[in-house]
């Protein structure tokens, strides 16, 4: 779709040449706007090096349960899989993904953001190789907020988030305050709520993996979370997920969201966004406990061990998640939208400085501290999850338990009781204490 228009990246790589035997690669990946564009050109990588893509394409939690069977079960069915923080450490200390330890010098590894290639590292190792990175943070309605005659600070307070929400909720023209993640997923509305979480001064374990559930902390968290998006939230906040919350914001109809980093060149795109020229940023707010409420992660591309078709996977990688590809999507569509996060050379350059989001992406990925992402010191290491293999499960299912509490179907009360239940009976069958 995008023939047209041609940028070189023979440097990646040394991608001029093709192969002498060509290749068809199988690519399961995330149903997100950064994916799809990249889909968009994989023809210029097809042109380069004669391999073949097929892509599945899936939502983010069916994504998740795919690759996650695929890569245990050793089914064999993707070339390259679509992974963030959690996953690459854990499944390449497991044995179960190719080390990317000898990728080209042009493709230039060190580049890689620390904070990135950290979280997709395991003893010094990178498993996986970022896509994009991403933080979380505030975008709002510049108009609104106006209007509601208040002022947004670099840095709010949930208190002050509370307040313009109730202020900007205009129910007879169908614009809500606030739009936040409430589906269930362990990656979806469970990262959300666990990074907020933090910032209330709540924790999923204490140092001994006993959890903390059932704490007050946790109870405020919910309790909070759930009046706010009752005055001022969407009806059906339960059952949204990042794009649901995407599709409402580029409507018009949230005066403020608070989710990933990368969606701030989706809601600023004239193409897409009813609101683009009208969206400010800030950092994700906090409670004055030292700790704020983003997360960290990485959408990376990563190689499942027993792959017959390593050489074109490794290929693929080094063409989507490198400089020549940045500079091929900004040669297109411009700066605004090319993946970002990922790359320390991005924020050195002067055209993408201009973005207006750039700088507060940025600081909101290096202010996020996996090995400090709690008020009281925990065993786990994770922002908005705790890098143990069982996390995924138990933590799917506290956040349906979360869900129906959403929905008004349970109590907080009774939704934390069962988490604490899920969390306690998990640990223990895994021999944590």
């Amino acid at each position: 779709m995008r023939l047209g228009l041609s940028v070189c990246l023979a440097s990646t790589l040394a991608l001029a040449a093709a192969p002498a035997m060509a290749d068809t690669i199988t690519i399961a990946t995330v149903n997100n706007g950064d994916m799809i564009r990249m889909q968009g050109y994989t023809d210029e990588f097809t042109k380069q090096t004669g391999h073949d893509v097929e892509w599945v394409t899936l939502e983010e939690n069916v994504l998740r349960q795919r690759v996650t069977t695929d890569i245990t079960t050793k089914g064999g069915q993707f070339d390259i899989m679509t992974i963030g923080m959690y996953e690459a450490p854990i499944w390449g200390s497991n044995g179960w993904l190719v080390p990317l330890d000898d990728l080209s010098e042009e493709y230039d590894v060190d580049d890689i953001l620390p904070a990135m290639a950290g979280g997709l590292s395991h003893d010094g190792t990178l498993y996986a190789a970022p896509f994009y990175g991403e933080s979380s943070m505030i975008m709002y309605r510049t108009d609104l907020m106006e209007e509601a005659g208040l002022e947004m600070p670099d840095a709010p307070s949930w208190a002050f988030i509370a307040k313009a929400a109730r202020a900007m909720t205009d129910r007879e023209n169908d614009i809500n305050g606030i739009c936040l993640r409430g589906k269930a997923g362990w990656g979806e509305g469970g990262a959300f709520i666990t990074a907020m979480a933090n910032s209330f001064g709540a924790r999923v374990f204490d140092e001994e993996w006993n959890a903390q559930l059932d704490s007050r902390e946790w109870n405020d968290t919910l309790t909070f979370f759930v009046n706010m998006m009752e005055d001022s939230g969407p009806a059906g906040y339960a059952t949204n997920g990042f794009n649901e919350n995407l599709s409402l914001f580029q409507q018009g109809k949230c005066g403020m969201w608070i989710d990933a980093t990368v969606a701030a060149s989706f809601v600023t795109n004239p193409d897409d966004s009813t609101v683009a020229d009208k969206v400010g940023f800030a950092l994700a707010p906090d409670n004055g406990m030292g700790v704020r409420s983003n997360w960290l992660w990485a959408w990376a591309l990563a190689i499942p061990a027993g792959t017959q078709k390593e050489d074109a996977a490794k290929q693929f990688i080094e063409w989507a998640t490198s400089k020549d590809y940045i500079e091929l999507v900004a040669a297109n569509e411009g700066w605004a939208n090319v993946p970002p996060g990922a790359r320390t050379s991005l924020y050195e350059n002067a055209n993408y400085q201009e973005v207006p989001f750039a700088k507060m992406t940025l600081d909101s990925i290096l202010s996020a501290d996996p090995n400090n992402s709690t008020v009281d010191p925990t065993p786990y290491v994770g922002v908005q999850f705790a890098a143990i293999p069982e996390w995924a499960g138990f933590w799917t299912e506290v956040s349906q338990e979360f869900s129906a509490a959403y929905a008004g179907q349970q109590t907080v009360e009774e939704a934390l009781e069962k988490a604490q239940a899920i969390v306690n009976d998990a640990v223990e069958a895994a021999g944590y204490r």
